[in-house]
């Protein structure tokens, strides 16, 4: 009786189809999961045509390199619906009269992205009303100074 009960059950084809089976459909559907969260989320485009915003790579650098020697700094603070840039030049002196918006959004997702416009407050700080949930945020910033320079930069801030 007990030899029964202890007996092995033999091993066959079946079983063996059972397990490849399994290991592979669990493979198949990570990776179906996997590749449904990243073409939902962010679709990894910079640019439309890098062919033609290649054609553009010097003038792109050079715009760059004269928005670096302007020295102009932008400093993000969020708190209670409100998003504050304190603008400065090189000499620290704050940045007056500018005209500013910012495309906020989330790094690597989409669906929040929005547009902010400022106003200015104190000498140098700008005021832009938004609701943020926690997380990491983006701003891309526009800047345009009381002289007409135009200054742009991507900053990226955490809301608590």
């Amino acid at each position: 009786m007990l030899q029964r009960i202890f007996a092995p059950n033999p091993f066959t084809g079946w079983h063996f189809l059972a397990i490849i089976l399994a290991f592979f459909g669990v493979i198949i559907s990570v990776n179906l999961f996997m590749a449904w969260n990243a073409t939902s989320s962010w679709t990894g485009l910079v640019v439309k045509n890098s062919y033609v915003a290649s054609q553009h790579f010097n003038e792109v650098t050079a715009e760059k390199r004269r928005q670096l020697a302007m020295g102009w700094k932008a400093v993000p603070d969020y708190a209670d619906g409100t998003l504050i840039l304190t603008l400065h030049d090189a000499t620290q002196a704050p940045i007056e009269g500018a005209i500013i918006t910012a495309k906020l959004g989330r790094p690597s997702y989409e669906a929040e992205d929005h547009i902010v416009q400022f106003a200015e407050g104190e000498a140098g700080i700008y005021a832009g009303s938004t609701d943020l949930a926690s997380g990491v945020w983006n701003a891309d910033v526009t800047v345009t100074g009381a002289g007409g320079d135009l200054w742009t930069r991507t900053l990226r801030f955490t809301v608590q």
